[in-house]
């Protein structure tokens, strides 16, 4: 505290933003301040005026930094940059914000292309958003699809060869072809500017435009063109239809408001663009801190707009914010023009914020549902399995494993790993059999437990000799239940790998698919529990994945064999070649369609070695 102490007395009286550290050195809580001098100061005062949230923080506060800044607003700009970047406990979060998507137009591209992104990067594509799922991006690019003859395809244009086919959407009119030379970039790009206005909800603007290029496509007698423009303006109005008036302003206006939990909070957000109802969003926040809805909403929308793609003119909300004037400053710099924080009183303004409340409290009591089923399913399950298998304590961690081959060849393990009733896929392992003869499930699961559990003692006593976590290596930690599929052949190959190692002492099961049994060593009748129990459905889900994840491995591996025993058999082409086609051409398929100068051209190959491609897969290529 002596070191807080002396750094409080030569704290600066202008505008910055301070970091709070905990024992370890992370960061715990971001904030900004007019004058550092008295902002930090309050913190270690008497504490009778503060939250039960900044009292937990400041008795974890065991040292803090700062950083000067020029003004308020630059401070502002600077504490949301830094609360995106180190995510600290104590502020206010968006909940798993990184995974917000947007919708990205790929203007560095010649043709640009209309995708989902995970982030928005400083780049000259153009991003809308962020959106409060995947889901709705895939269903807003979809509708784009069918309204604008945008590609779709990642092909490089500028590789295109002669003959290539277009794709289904060329077919179907749903792309115009750039592929094939069928528009230059200039019209093109018209094209990705009307679905810029489409995203931006100006739908009126762009139905004008629209009605004058068929206007203009009509008196050049070019009907068919007109009437594909009729059908778009049609369909452009379809998606105002299921749009309404809910602002006589006819402004572009943002309505806020949150519903607060104990641990999450849902805020709800429309979006009102020229008057009407274009869209709206849900977004949950990490609340478990106990903040006060100010507090929550303000955070929430400097998190928000530091990285939203379009800033609107007011931004109406339930409740009045500490920070509303810098922020209106900082919003209006961006915007390029005045933007304005409200919270209305009464009227029609009002009655939107009320709408917006309504569908968050909902939202809310959703997710709270949600959750409750979700914690059943999870460690609900996990607990009525040590209750069902009599364990000593609830199993937080637990591994799986199968084996995968067919007739013997490629055999593989997998191994899974359910943390508190969730898949831990970064702890998901995979092994190849070794020495292994024919189809033995026996010999092979007793070869991976051995393997896995050997490795995980290992790397344990290697990290405890070098004062480390033991938890740290790939396979140090142990779990609290080993999950085998399969009978008790395959349970009792597991457990005698165990003894070797002197680690049988982890509850060890397996679970048979054909009557769902669970078998224990020592216990000669199988354990059977109901179908409808969610100890049961648990070890079903973990052993499901396991199987899922042996048979994919399984697959690519045969995949693999299969590519290249298909380029083994064919004369004059030995392994250097057989690495120079597929590393040229990506597949056996494109392989198959090559030309015969195309194959030519292939490093290491020559034009006998082409025709024995050719002659392989009955092409018969000419010059």
């Amino acid at each position: 505290m002596t070191n807080i102490e002396d750094k409080l007395k030569t704290l600066p009286d202008c505008p910055g933003v301070y970091l709070m550290k905990d024992e370890n050195d992370n960061i715990i809580y971001v904030g900004k301040a007019i004058s550092l001098k008295n902002r930090v100061r309050q913190y270690f005062q008497s504490s009778k005026n503060h939250t039960t949230k900044v009292r937990a923080m400041v008795a974890n506060i065991k040292d803090f930094d700062y950083i000067i800044t020029d003004s308020e607003l630059e401070a502002l700009i600077l504490e949301c940059n830094l609360i995106k970047e180190h995510r600290p406990k104590y502020n206010v979060l968006l909940k798993d914000d990184k995974q917000y998507p947007y919708i990205m137009i790929t203007m560095e591209e010649n043709y640009p292309r209309v995708v989902l992104s995970r982030e928005m990067k400083k780049d000259k594509n153009l991003y809308f958003g962020p959106y409060g799922s995947s889901k709705i991006v895939r269903d807003t690019i979809e509708v784009i699809k069918r309204l604008f003859p945008v590609r779709t395809c990642k092909k490089n244009l500028n590789s295109i060869k002669k003959g290539d086919r277009p794709c289904l959407y060329y077919y179907i009119n749903q792309c115009q072809g750039p592929c094939q030379g069928n528009i230059d970039k200039e019209e093109y790009r018209k094209v990705i500017k009307d679905v810029c206005r489409f995203l931006d909800g100006k739908y009126e603007d762009l139905i004008k435009d629209l009605r004058q290029q068929m206007e203009a496509a009509a008196h050049e007698l070019n009907f068919e063109k007109a009437a594909g423009l009729r059908d778009k303006i049609q369909s452009v109005e379809k998606v105002m239809e299921k749009q309404k008036i809910v602002s006589i302003d006819m402004l572009d206006q943002d309505v806020i408001a949150i519903a607060l939990g104990e641990q999450e909070s849902v805020v709800q957000m429309f979006f009102i663009r020229s008057g009407k109802l274009t869209g709206s969003e849900q977004f949950i926040l990490d609340t478990e801190n106990e903040s006060e809805v100010k507090e929550i909403i303000g955070s929430f929308v400097k998190q928000f707009y530091l990285t939203s793609t379009f800033i609107p003119k007011e931004i109406l909300l339930q409740e009045e914010i500490d920070e509303a004037l810098i922020i209106e400053r900082w919003l209006t710099s961006k915007r390029g023009n005045r933007v304005y924080i409200k919270i209305p009183k009464r009227g029609n303004k009002k009655e939107l914020v009320d709408m917006a409340l309504r569908n968050a409290i909902e939202a809310l009591d959703n997710l709270k549902q949600k959750m409750e089923a979700e914690q059943a399913r999870t460690i609900g399950a996990s607990e009525e399995l040590a209750r069902v298998l009599d364990l000593p304590y609830v199993p937080t961690r637990i591994e799986a494993f199968d084996i995968s081959n067919i007739q013997g060849t490629n055999s593989v393990a997998s191994m899974v790993v359910f943390e508190k009733g969730k898949p831990s896929k970064k702890d998901y392992r995979r092994f190849r059999i070794k020495g292994v003869e024919g189809p033995d499930d026996y010999a092979s699961m007793a070869q991976v437990i051995e393997r896995r559990f050997k490795r995980g003692l290992e790397e344990k006593k290697a990290l405890e000799s070098q004062n480390k976590d033991s938890d740290l290596g790939k396979f140090s930690r142990l779990p609290d239940l080993i999950l085998i599929d399969g009978g008790k052949g395959q349970l009792k190959a597991a457990i005698t790998s165990l003894k070797k190692l002197g680690i049988d002492y982890i509850p060890t099961i397996s679970l048979a698919e054909k009557n769902e049994e669970i078998y224990m060593e020592n216990q000669s009748k199988p354990i059977v529990i109901p179908k409808n129990s969610l100890a049961l459905q648990l070890l079903q889900r973990i052993r499901d994945e396991a199987h899922r994840f042996a048979i994919t491995y399984h697959r690519s591996l045969r995949g693999k064999d299969n590519i290249r025993s298909i380029l083994e058999d064919i004369p004059n082409i030995g392994p250097s070649r057989r690495r120079a086609l597929l590393k040229h051409f990506g597949s056996i398929e494109a392989i198959r369609r090559a030309s015969l100068d195309e194959l030519s051209q292939v490093e290491g190959m020559n034009r006998n070695a082409a025709l024995s491609v050719i002659e392989y897969f009955g092409m018969g290529g000419s010059d």
